[in-house]
């Protein structure tokens, strides 16, 4: 990674990492959390009354996204489910509402205190069917075939190596698998130059893909079926939009073949984060193993 890449990723977790800390801090006045200051474009405000009165108010409060990937990822009873950059836990926790106790959401960030906040309001929903994972949208940690449904809201525009992210969400998806993103998206016609212009990076502007470039990246990893619709403006010629694609269920190479034992371990310990984890060394438990390994999967 460049030094200018590595600067731009540590902005971006700065800066959620200080809206975490707002919200927390927050959390504890007479009137409950204060809301990440947002404008109209992103946030709350884009989730059903219904949704958001359903959820603690600090997973609320912590929603800096510029859409509702959840209401348009089509999810179903069962299913495993993958929001990347996770922030406070809204996406995965409405997700796993609609997947019930027989599916899974996980959510995926970098950021220590959006993982702690998002932890505490899975706690505070009572969702037993949510984990939450540390690591990087670029590098996520989990085995090839692992989920159904991959979410992301206004998070790959921030990524600084967006070929990567396309590459591992495919690889981490069932044969048959699909995305329901919601992200900022320039119009074609504009340049790198004038879409910072028009915005920072942190800001969800400057880093983000044209119409063009998305559905470029997304079919130079193999996905199929792709749909990007302009659902409104961020700035000019910049929209939020909906982004839909999906795995071939005849998807075949090195991300859906069956993997050795040694290629699908993680932490110490085999098919890491799924119902049949096993640790490597057989005097251990997988829990023992991934703990004494520091893995960000624990349960």
């Amino acid at each position: 990674m460049s030094e200018q890449s590595t600067d731009l990723r540590e902005t971006v977790r700065r800066r959620y990492a200080a809206a975490a800390v707002q919200v927390t801090e927050g959390g504890s006045a007479c009137c409950g959390p204060e809301a990440v200051e947002v404008d109209e474009n992103f946030g709350s405000t884009l989730y059903a009354a219904g949704e958001r009165d359903a959820l603690p108010a600090e997973a609320v409060a912590a929603s800096l996204g510029c859409g509702n990937p959840t209401a348009v990822a089509e999810l179903r009873k069962g299913e495993r489910v993958l929001d990347l950059g996770s922030g406070g836990g809204i996406d995965v926790l409405l997700s796993a509402r609609r997947v019930g106790p027989a599916g899974k959401a996980y959510g995926l960030d970098m950021t220590d205190e959006m993982l702690a906040l998002a932890l505490a309001n899975a706690e505070k929903a009572g969702a037993t069917n949510v984990e939450f994972l540390k690591g990087t949208i670029e590098s996520i940690p989990l085995p090839a075939g692992t989920v159904d449904v991959v979410i992301s809201n206004c998070v790959i525009n921030l990524s600084t190596d967006k070929p990567a992210v396309f590459a591992e969400t495919f690889r981490v998806l069932k044969p048959g698998g699909r995305i329901g993103i919601s992200d900022v998206v320039a119009d074609d016609a504009l340049t790198a130059a004038q879409r910072a212009e028009r915005g920072d990076y942190v800001g969800c502007i400057a880093g983000a893909l044209s119409f063009a470039e998305y559905r470029a990246g997304l079919e130079a990893v193999g996905f199929t079926d792709i749909e990007i619709a302009p659902t409104h403006a961020v700035a000019d010629g910049m929209h939020s939009a909906i982004v839909r694609a999906g795995k071939p269920a005849t998807a075949t190479g090195p991300d859906t073949a069956a993997t050795s034992a040694t290629e699908d371990s993680c932490c110490g310990v085999n098919a890491c984060c799924t119902p049949d984890e096993q640790a490597t060394d057989p005097s251990v438990t997988a829990g023992e193993a991934k703990s004494a390994a520091g893995c960000a999967c624990q349960s």
